[in-house]
């Protein structure tokens, strides 16, 4: 199994056939590349793709600690 990002995939396969291995649409993928969405694409064994996101934990509060 290989891990790329998702420019490097839509690269690599054109962003139409990209959207297409993925189940989304092409305006959806070239939103998520516009916006810098830190997205990975992994191919499983059986050869279907599955894209991920990473993203910061929710619960984690962002504040800065008042002494």
């Amino acid at each position: 199994m290989c891990r790329i990002t998702l420019n490097e995939f839509s690269i690599e396969h054109g962003q139409t056939k990209a959207a297409a291995l993925l189940g989304m649409s092409q305006g959806a993928l070239n939103k998520a590349l516009r916006v810098g969405r830190d997205i990975y694409v992994t191919r499983k064994l059986d050869g279907a793709y599955v894209a991920e996101e990473v993203r910061p934990f929710p619960s984690q509060s962002l504040k800065k600690s008042e002494p």
